[in-house]
């Protein structure tokens, strides 16, 4: 592919490695390594090291000296594995919890160097400030946030509980600059919503999976059916999840396959790695209890279902449909996923830090590997009536430098080939507003509907390679 769509502002490279994971943590006590070190590469190392630190033009400072190069030694492993500092891992955890001290705004890269409201959290602190999504944050307590990094960019909108900070917006239809002033708080962040979105058709979305996921999933689904008990059809959302916790995947699709179906199965190195997860409760469950699927009425393991993916469907999202298409039980509806078959196992390593490191592959029940593939829609759907799929412009697993390779299959996703209507597809994207999912303007909720129903949909205009990331939002 060109560099025009590598450079087009539609690609979060760093944003995915970080985010579009399925993660374990892991509390085994590390084993003796037989490393076997090639003295001859460590003495190298300790020269490079005394000769920095003595002949380097300024003092360096030891300790980041050598973390540097354990993040680089991690880090030229593969996209997702990562050495993880001290607020690296706290941002991990926080995230993987639910939970962070913050605004409460999703929010996205511009072209122009700013930071876009994707949406407000409902009840959060920018909420109730009166920000809306499409806003444009230009300033953050008077300092430009042109040409900041994300990660630069949401931690100066995080802080401590209580504290105050200004958000200077430009909104549309509105002349001049907006300023807000907002008091952080701990935000606790749901990741399902549902909805009936018509008499008889409930939409479950997920935004990502995290520890309350398959808790909130089944209060969700509990709920529905209260409200209708008549439903006939069923749409699980995953667009834009960049994925989560592997134990969310698992119970998300335990809620809708029969009893004790296996789900997923990993192997890697390690034995630990060799296994097979089924929708039982002490494959998904975090903590001893009650549990949560126990509440889901059994209607929901038969009613006929869609699941809706895009490029942005990333890693656990993929499981969950991977493993609900090989059982066919719901129609994949959508275009291609992201392609990340790999298990990110988090371990600490001391004083505060860890390291995230790809330990295993995941293969869905009848043994595909999405590796650098990805999970194909039964129905290719574009995102708008007119034909246009913005997923075309984005990277996939198969484009990120490293990637792992699919070891079942020797074909992969291409991702070199040219784009017909390239030019025209971009400045499309830069032009479109964000897609309100869950409403009547949602194209492919509508054509889910459809294929609920029984009717035709329409189906993509386009047949061309569907090249994708992760799609994710960010959350200070």
């Amino acid at each position: 592919m060109g560099s025009k769509l590598k450079n087009s502002g539609l690609v979060a490279l760093g944003a995915i490695a970080g985010v579009a994971i399925s993660m374990q943590f892991s509390a085994l006590a590390q084993k003796p390594v037989d490393a076997g070190l090639p003295m001859d590469s460590v003495r190298e190392l300790s020269n490079v090291y005394g000769i920095i630190k003595s002949d380097y033009v300024d003092q360096v400072d030891s300790k980041k000296l050598l973390t540097d190069a354990i993040s680089g030694m991690v880090g030229s492993l593969d996209p997702h594995s990562a050495y993880l500092d001290k607020d690296a891992y706290r941002e991990l955890r926080e995230g993987t919890e639910g939970k962070f001290v913050g605004l409460g705004i999703e929010i996205s890269p511009t072209d122009d160097g700013y930071v876009r409201i994707v949406a407000p959290i409902e009840d959060s602190p920018a909420w109730r400030a009166g920000i809306k999504a499409g806003d444009l944050i230009t300033d953050v307590d008077g300092v430009s946030l042109k040409g900041v990094d994300m990660e630069e960019a949401i931690k100066r909108m995080r802080g401590e509980p209580r504290s105050r900070v200004t958000l200077t917006v430009r909104r549309e239809g509105v002349a001049n600059p907006l300023s807000f002033v907002v008091l952080r708080e701990e935000i606790v962040q749901k990741s399902v919503k549902a909805k009936l979105v018509e008499p008889g058709y409930a939409w479950i979305r997920i935004s990502q999976f995290q520890e309350p996921t398959v808790d909130d999933l089944a209060g969700k689904l509990a709920d529905l059916y209260r409200q209708d008990p008549d439903m006939k059809g069923v749409i699980l959302d995953l667009r834009n999840d960049p994925g989560g916790l592997l134990q969310g995947a698992i119970g998300v699709a335990a809620a809708f396959l029969p009893a004790g179906s296996e789900v997923v199965s990993t192997n890697g190195q390690l034995a630990d790695s060799k296994q097979h997860f089924y929708g039982k409760p002490e494959y998904y469950m975090l903590q001893v209890g009650e549990d949560p699927l126990s509440k889901v009425p059994g209607v929901f393991k038969t009613m006929p279902m869609v699941v809706l993916v895009n490029s942005g469907s990333a890693s656990a999202s993929e499981i969950v449909a991977g493993a609900l298409q090989d059982y066919k039980r719901a129609a994949i509806v959508g275009s291609q996923t992201f392609g990340k078959g790999s298990v990110q196992t988090i371990r600490a390593i001391g004083g505060d830090a860890a390291v995230k490191l790809t330990t295993a592959r995941y293969y869905t029940p009848s043994g595909r590997s999405i590796q650098a593939r990805g999970i194909v829609p039964d129905f290719a759907v574009d995102e708008t009536a007119d034909g246009q799929n913005f997923n075309m412009l984005r990277v996939r697993e198969a484009d990120l430098e490293h990637h792992l390779a699919n070891d079942r299959d020797k074909e992969t996703a291409a991702a070199s080939e040219n784009l017909v209507g390239e030019d025209e597809l971009v400045a499309a994207a830069h032009a479109r507003k964000p897609i309100d999912y869950g409403t009547a303007s949602d194209f492919q909720l509508q054509q889910a509907i459809r294929h609920l129903k029984g009717q035709p949909m329409q189906l993509a205009k386009r047949s061309a390679p569907t090249l994708a990331h992760s799609g994710q939002t960010l959350t200070p």
